[in-house]
């Protein structure tokens, strides 16, 4: 195991800080900063976490910065099934269920399924029951040519999309499983069309997918629990597909009608 003291320059780096910066912003001398990330003094507990606030490194990582020091996790980790969590569960259920007719889907930090509501799957018709097998990864999903991707007419524009909110992600917390999604994505089929730009459009990139004939057009709006001091919530985020139009929105509730 690497030392914290390495860990920690990393990422400081990784934030672009020099360690002038990093000690005028968490309040401490850079000569004790140097000597922590050198190894030469042994940070306590308080203060590995006071700097990890500071680099805005996520829970899962500040407790490896914990357990390389010698110190407990300072952050827990249960399944959402967990008896604990019962009461977030029952939010999360309510406010998928709560976005019918429109799709809404909960996915961890690693874009697998937790959970979704009975709009998102209708949506998935056609697609090959190997993607569909858990754990189901919706990027993936949404990408492979045996996926959503034939049925996406905007497929570059929102390839690129999600692409680029992978990317940032990976700058947020380095993680090395999310680095690999990345590549393995980037490996798939790319659309021929001349439409990869993430941002053009408008302040928006909508997903335009054909479904029995007609195309919806859906905006994606992402939530998050504000202040977790959960590792599982801390990166569990709230996808909904909204209507982008008032003829995606018909459709949507025509759909619903017919289940």
């Amino acid at each position: 195991m690497r030392p914290v003291g390495d860990l920690l320059r990393e990422w400081r780096r990784h934030r672009r800080l020099s360690q002038l910066q990093l000690a005028a912003e968490a309040e401490i001398s850079t000569r004790h900063l140097s000597f922590v990330e050198s190894g030469r003094s042994q940070p306590s507990r308080d203060m590995i976490l006071h700097l990890a606030q500071y680099l805005d490194i996520p829970l899962r990582e500040r407790n490896a910065l914990l357990v390389a020091a010698g110190f407990a996790p300072a952050f827990r980790e249960r399944a959402l099934d967990d008896p604990a969590l019962a009461a977030a569960r029952a939010t999360i259920d309510q406010l998928l269920a709560g976005m019918e007719p429109f799709p809404a889907l909960a996915v961890d930090r690693y874009w697998q399924l937790v959970a979704s509501n009975q709009a998102t799957l209708r949506l998935l018709h056609g697609v090959a029951p190997a993607l569909l097998a858990p754990p189901v990864n919706v990027l993936r999903l949404s990408l492979h040519p045996q996926g959503l991707a034939p049925r996406i007419r905007n497929l570059g524009q929102w390839r690129a999309h999600l692409l680029h909110r992978l990317r940032q992600q990976i700058d947020a917390c380095f993680d090395p499983a999310l680095i690999a999604l990345l590549r393995e994505l980037q490996a798939l089929p790319a659309p021929g069309e001349g439409h990869g730009d993430a941002a053009s459009g408008g302040i928006a990139v909508p997903m335009q997918l054909e479904l029995g004939g007609r195309v919806l057009s859906m905006l994606s709006t992402t939530t998050v629990f504000g202040t977790p001091v959960e590792v599982t919530l801390a990166e569990l985020a709230l996808e909904a597909f909204l209507p982008a139009d008032a003829d995606t929105a018909a459709q949507l509730r025509e759909l619903a009608g017919d289940a």
